[in-house]
């Protein structure tokens, strides 16, 4: 109970800044908006569904990645990174926390992208929508570990990119799979993924900021 409710605390603080801030959500809500629409007008008449939604999950991956980038930046702007690690809770109660709070936000921008994509391509079903809520896991656990390790570098916002990346195309993937009706095996991909890198990530953030 006492691990719950470090989790609770921490994630607490991260949503009620944000209410109070308002930079975090707006800026990932205004982006994947514009990205779509963009990428309405760039898509060629008559690419087809499938071509769409990999633009669906484009956009969804980098505004993700919008938000991790500012997971941290409260404390790093404050200089309060050290005293959050040396609070009296588990360290990986940190990284739970982040993860929570950034799904919350990924969420959020997700429930206005998903039906501005069926407005400006095609309409999107339980299979999409179960897809990305299994890639929104992975993406936030794994994402807030990586902007754990990215904000003691000086060139935080340059090496969150290239570290988060890589480890994305896995979700794409799976989510394109899923998204376009190739089979179960995609969903049961992503489950397999978030299982994975859920667990090797909250094994290894202690270690992480140790060493930062």
């Amino acid at each position: 109970m006492s691990y719950a409710a470090d989790v609770g605390a921490l994630a607490r603080k991260d949503l009620l800044l944000e209410l109070r801030a308002k930079e975090t959500l707006p800026s990932m809500l205004l982006f994947v908006v514009a990205t779509l629409t963009i990428f309405h007008f760039a898509l060629p008449h008559g690419a087809g569904h499938v071509a769409a939604l990999g633009l669906l999950w484009v956009a969804l991956v980098f505004t993700a990645l919008l938000g991790l980038t500012r997971a941290f930046v409260a404390e790093r702007e404050q200089g309060l990174f050290d005293a959050l690690v040396l609070a009296p809770c588990d360290r990986s109660a940190i990284w739970l926390a982040k993860s929570v709070a950034v799904f919350a936000f990924l969420a959020a921008a997700e429930v206005v992208a998903l039906p501005a994509f069926a407005v400006f391509f095609s309409g999107i079903d339980a299979r999409t929508v179960g897809a990305v809520a299994l890639a929104d896991v992975g993406i936030c656990t794994v994402g807030t570990l990586l902007g754990a390790m990215a904000v003691a570098g000086r060139a935080r916002e340059l090496l969150l990119p290239l570290l988060f990346l890589p480890l994305a195309v896995p979700i794409v993937v799976g989510g394109v799979g899923a998204s376009a009706g190739a089979g179960s095996r995609y969903l049961w991909f992503l489950v397999l993924y978030d299982a994975v890198f859920t667990l090797l990530s909250w094994a290894a953030f202690e270690f992480v900021v140790a060493e930062t």
